[in-house]
């Protein structure tokens, strides 16, 4: 269902995309974190880890396929503001036949692969068995993920952000129900979060597809789905960068895990709970990052340079303000929050600590989300993998390890480190920001570095 966004408030069209689309990621957020709650509610530390590290896997596969689809958004989106019909169907049609085939390919490749994945982690021996477990039959899933993850960027290229939400509102609650009778009645352990996961991101599909066919929301011919190498190749150039990027992100959020298994225990169980927690604070920016990559995109389209930059500004002070006051407010919450998902004291203490410091990087965080949904709008995905592959490089992981070494009683300075890598691309993302010249010049205006 299209909407135009390139008039009226800018704010209004903001919060209006933004809002639903921070619920949808809110409640898929809320799948990882409904497993670990309840599984902790059941089971002990070896489960929880096996658990947190098999959803930290497929957390970033979800989001390298997120990531790859932001090319569909973008280039429906300027082809709506475009008012281009053409380019709409050409770039819908596309995208479901290359994630087609990347859906096959990556089950196939990833089953196949299950225990690799789990030994490469460094999984604690007592949670191996139920990490395998749990990723082999996510894996199986793979298909559906792509599906719904394809659906709801073809829907928020065209305008619509509510559609996605009510589709994975349902799946969410039909998920904590699979979980308490997988894990709590019959007492399945991690496969059974892996099996709620499954059959309610198989329900949300089915929902998704039942609604297209009805509303008739995607009007395209066969002949759309016939891969064309300009239409492709834009898919590509935008989706591929982002992908990566996020696939690194998530790399760079792996090689943490890997380090905080190596510490033990209860480290990693901690590790793992405020990694959740740390996904469910990040969805205001993410939601900013696909906010301005799409209305940007559509302004883009129509010609209208001043109201995309506008859209970056407002996102940036929505960002800054969240990051300052969730910063502050956790400072003093820390042990309540981990709390919540484990009632083992040592946990608590360790995931405290790193919490304190790790919640920080949502300030800065929030700053180069912004901007990288503003050059993904203008077609310069590339920028964004840039600096997040820098930060990843130069400081997030090398300040890890050593905090990791130089602390090895505290997961406090772990916490502090991660920011660090934030900061370094908030800099480089100022600097291409500032470097970007021909704004408005070009209908569909791609700046060229001086």
């Amino acid at each position: 269902m299209e909407k135009n966004l390139t008039t009226g408030s800018v704010v209004r069209n903001i919060f209006v995309f933004a809002l639903p689309f921070f619920f949808s990621y809110f409640l898929q957020t809320l799948y990882g974190m409904a497993d670990l709650f309840i599984i902790g509610q059941f089971e002990g530390a070896a489960s929880i880890t096996a658990v947190s590290v098999g959803s930290q896997v497929m957390h970033m596969i979800t989001v390298m396929l997120v990531g790859l689809a932001m090319g569909t958004t973008v280039m429906i989106a300027q082809a709506v503001g475009a008012r281009n019909k053409a380019s709409v169907r050409a770039s819908i049609g596309n995208t479901i036949t290359l994630f087609l085939l990347v859906a096959v390919v990556l089950a196939v490749v990833l089953v196949l692969g299950t225990e690799s994945i789990a030994r490469w982690m460094s999984t604690p021996a007592e949670a191996v068995p139920g990490t395998c477990q749990y990723l082999f039959v996510c894996f199986l899933g793979i298909p559906l993920i792509t599906v719904y993850n394809i659906i709801s960027a073809i829907f928020r290229g065209l305008g619509d952000a509510k559609s996605p939400m009510y589709f994975v509102a349902v799946a969410c609650v039909g998920n904590i129900l699979l979980d308490y009778l997988f894990m709590g009645f019959w007492r399945l352990g991690p496969v059974g979060a892996a099996y709620g996961t499954l059959i309610a991101q198989g329900v949300s599909v089915v929902l998704a597809l039942g609604y297209i066919a009805q509303k008739k929301a995607m009007a395209i011919a066969w002949s759309d789905l016939r891969p064309r190498q300009k239409v492709m190749g834009r898919l590509l150039r935008i989706g591929v960068p982002i992908s990566l990027q996020d696939g690194f992100i998530q790399i760079a959020f792996l090689v943490i895990t890997i380090i905080a298994n190596m510490r033990g225990l209860t480290d990693a169980a901690a590790v793992g709970i405020v990694e959740k927690f740390i996904s469910f604070v990040f969805l205001v920016p993410s939601s900013m990052l696909a906010t301005v990559s799409a209305l940007g995109a559509q302004n883009i389209g129509a010609g209208k340079m001043v109201r995309a930059r506008k859209t970056l500004w407002y996102a940036l002070d929505s960002c800054l303000i969240f990051g300052v006051v969730v910063s502050l407010l956790t400072q003093f919450t820390a042990d309540r929050i981990v709390g919540i998902f484990t009632q083992e004291p040592a946990v608590i203490v360790a995931g405290a600590l790193y919490l304190q410091g790790y919640i920080f990087d949502c300030i800065f965080a929030g700053i180069h989300f912004s901007f990288s949904g503003f050059f993904c709008a203008l077609g310069r995905s590339e920028f964004s993998f840039l600096h997040n592959l820098i930060a990843i490089v130069t400081a997030r992981i090398p300040l890890v390890w050593l905090a990791s070494n130089w602390y090895p009683d505290t997961l406090f300075p772990m916490g502090l480190a991660t920011c660090a890598g934030s900061v370094v691309s908030v800099v480089i993302c100022l600097f291409f920001f500032w470097r970007l010249k021909g704004w408005g010049t070009k209908r569909h205006a791609f700046s060229s570095l001086k």
